[in-house]
């Protein structure tokens, strides 16, 4: 061949793998939410998948342990999951760059007050929790 063609290397993760977004809408609805169903899933009154499309997949396996240890505790003090009663009081966020929201929201229970610590960042056009923390 007089003209030597030379390929360029195809990167897949490029065209394929998860894309960041920043151009996202308000992340409080989604915060608020998730952590209405994360409380409710720790405490056996949800399903743990209802949540899997929102969460990475570290934290769905974090929480997958949560919950069995949770599971577990309940089984021995022979006690039945209920669905908990709570409030969300209020809702803290910070946004340390584009496409990636901090937050800690606080929730009032019976019992206690818990705060929640979240990081949620803007993958394929939309929201998806990295981290969450229930404190």
């Amino acid at each position: 061949m007089a003209t030597a063609q030379r390929r360029e290397r195809f990167d897949e993760d490029e065209f394929f793998g998860v894309q960041r977004s920043t151009d996202l809408p308000d992340p409080e609805p989604l915060l608020r939410n998730l952590v209405h169903c994360v409380i409710e899933i720790i405490a056996g009154a949800r399903e743990l998948e209802q949540i899997a499309r929102w969460v990475s997949d570290e934290v769905y396996t974090r929480l997958g342990r949560r919950v069995s240890f949770a599971a577990r505790s309940r089984t021995l003090k022979g006690a039945a999951a209920q669905r908990p009663r709570f409030t969300i009081m209020s809702v803290h966020t910070y946004e340390p760059c584009p496409g990636v929201c901090e937050a800690t929201v606080i929730v009032q229970m019976p019992q206690r007050v818990r705060a929640v610590a979240l990081r949620v960042e803007g993958l394929d056009r939309r929201w998806r929790a990295t981290s969450i923390s229930v404190l």
